[in-house]
């Protein structure tokens, strides 16, 4: 499942846009500014960012701004109260990736969103491919070649999400808050129950390997 940040620091629109994308099936954080948004991504793995232009302490260009001289390539979808061609350059010179102009049409801005998840390779089918292993997050399956196994929900889940951002290292915590809920019974330990789970189905597979990064959590190292 993806994770969009949203950026509004309108109450009313911030909740609009909240329910409107989480009904659509995605995870929602928020953030009434740049400032709150940035403390978000240091402990959150976010897939696509809603920002706001006007907003107080931080605005959406700044915090763009901020994240793109940082090498951060979160797709960003800019919504600006201002539909002034110089505005909306102003915005792609700062590094977002498309934009809408207020009042935005729900059903427009979900398109949209799918299409910058599109763009940033993580495909709608849910398909990961690497040499011959293809993962298909909508049959929950791995197969490579002939062999193809269907996996657990959480195994295949976690499998694709360290896949989708190989080298990028996961806290235990990040992921046990993702898949479980903060408000979960299970502990930490169950994340390492999983991933040692994933080791045992895969370790005969020269495409991938998951990596332990003591003290900190894990990552997916792609071999091909």
């Amino acid at each position: 499942m993806f994770n969009i940040l949203i950026v509004e620091d309108d109450k009313n629109t911030r909740r609009l846009m909240e329910d409107t994308i989480k009904d659509d099936g995605y995870n929602t954080f928020t953030a009434e500014n740049g400032v709150e948004a940035l403390i978000i991504l240091e402990v959150q793995q976010i897939d696509l960012v809603v920002v706001d232009v006007m907003m107080p302490q931080m605005d959406g260009l700044e915090f763009t701004k901020i994240l793109r001289r940082n090498n951060v390539k979160t797709p960003m979808l800019m919504v600006t109260a201002k539909g002034e061609p110089s505005d909306i350059k102003q915005g792609f010179l700062v590094g977002i990736d498309d934009y809408m102009v207020k009042p935005v049409d729900d059903e427009e801005m979900l398109l949209r969103i799918k299409a910058l998840l599109r763009r940033s390779q993580i495909a709608t089918e849910h398909q990961i491919q690497i040499g011959d292993v293809t993962l298909d997050y909508s049959t929950l399956t791995v197969t490579r070649k002939e062999e193809s196994i269907e996996l657990p929900k959480k195994e295949f889940y976690l499998l694709f999400k360290l896949l989708s951002y190989p080298n990028k290292i996961f806290t235990r915590y990040q992921l046990m808050d993702e898949f479980w809920g903060m408000d979960s019974d299970t502990s930490e330990n169950t994340v390492n129950v999983h991933i040692n789970r994933l080791r045992n189905r895969f370790k005969d597979y020269s495409e991938f390997e998951i990596v332990t990064i003591r003290g900190l959590g894990y990552k997916a190292v792609k071999k091909k």
